[in-house]
């Protein structure tokens, strides 16, 4: 028996087309892709993302805790400010890459993939030791749901007893939206600008059913999981199982930036030092196909006769009409405009290396 959302059935309601995604049944689209991904493009989508879960770390070590679990910098976040930031094994791979949200010196909440949440509430547990905390999995009591788009904070702002203009990129805040107590951050998975929305599963149905009422005004939609992961593939946003794993490190991702080295310590830390003075051996990449082949997860990819690397996400991108992927490569061949061929369908098809993101929206910064 898969797990569902307090959404189900609005999903049901709107005839999206269900699917087994980590366990839960949730809507892969509700009418054509394309037309989804051009409405969070140049408008609004409303995405119900509440399988996603929700961690919360409270009591006097809060912070210091959460500081030692992931690779940025928890400790020099304000309160009411989040961060992006993979969490880290011994060895330097990733358990999975989430947000923390600081609330004040002892509460913080960390939003992981919904595929790793138990994975990950063991893995925080298993740390705790010593910390004067309480680690508390609060995800089947909140629903989520993704308010994206270039269009989001105006209409928005309809139903909003929050002054959206005043919640910066990467903070949130806590008010009301449609008279329904909520959380509301703008962080986004989509390279758009837009709203998370945190509410008690009670208020789930009227709060997403107001919300598509207003996306219509400016011919908002709702949106299902493949436009989901275009969306942030086109923006380069890293897919855990895809993209990254617990075989590869932030520092073969495009993640370097995240891994904060000056913090006394973190979980990893030794691990991710050795590989910088060793160098990495590795690098993801993205390139362009010549041709209207798609690449995906799996495919070889090719120079001459010798096979460098394999693709880790692929797709047809709608918003820029070409066909794009993404893989890890041997360092030496990972320059921009280095030709390669991906092998599809027992086929090798001609690309080239092109820098990352392949697309940025209005994406607050």
């Amino acid at each position: 028996m898969m797990d569902r959302t307090p959404l189900y059935e609005e999903h049901i309601r709107l005839k999206g087309k269900m699917v087994n995604f980590a366990g839960w049944e949730m809507p892969l689209q509700y009418g054509r892709i394309n037309e989804e991904v051009m409405a969070v493009r140049n408008s609004v989508g409303i995405f119900d993302v509440s399988h996603m879960g929700e961690i919360y770390i409270e009591g006097k070590d809060a912070v210091e805790f959460a500081n030692l679990l992931v690779t940025n910098d928890v400790e020099s976040l304000k309160n009411k400010q989040i961060c992006y930031t993979p969490m880290c094994y011994e060895n330097g791979t990733i358990v999975d890459d989430l947000l923390v949200y600081k609330f004040k010196e002892r509460k913080v909440l960390m939003v992981v993939n919904a595929s790793n949440t138990n994975k990950d509430f063991e893995w925080i547990s298993s740390k705790a030791k010593g910390f004067d905390i309480e680690i508390l999995n609060r995800s089947p009591e909140i629903v989520q749901i993704a308010f994206q788009g270039p269009k989001a904070e105006a209409v928005l702002s309809q139903i909003s007893q929050i002054a959206l203009p005043e919640i910066h990129y990467y903070h949130f805040t806590e008010g009301r939206i449609n008279g329904i107590r909520s959380l509301v951050s703008r962080t986004g998975y989509t390279g758009e600008d837009g709203f998370e929305i945190y509410i008690d599963k009670d208020a789930a149905i009227p709060m997403w059913r107001k919300l598509i009422e207003i996306a219509k005004q400016i011919k908002g939609l709702p949106c299902g999981l493949a436009t989901r992961d275009i969306l942030r593939f086109e923006c380069s946003y890293m897919l855990y199982g895809n993209d990254i794993d617990s075989t590869t490190t932030p520092l073969e991702a495009p993640l370097k930036w995240t891994v904060k080295m000056n913090k006394e310590r973190f979980i990893g830390k030794k691990a991710l030092e050795k590989q910088i003075q060793e160098g990495i051996k590795r690098k993801l990449i993205g390139f362009e196909m010549f041709d209207r082949s798609i690449p995906r997860h799996g495919c070889k990819i090719f120079q001459g006769r010798e096979e460098i690397g394999y693709v880790t996400s692929g797709n047809h991108s709608p918003t820029l009409g070409k066909e794009l992927g993404m893989g890890y490569v041997k360092k030496q061949f990972a320059k921009h405009g280095t030709d390669i061929e991906v092998e599809i369908r027992g086929k090798r098809k001609k690309a080239k290396i092109v820098k990352l993101p392949f697309y940025k929206g209005s994406v607050k910064s």
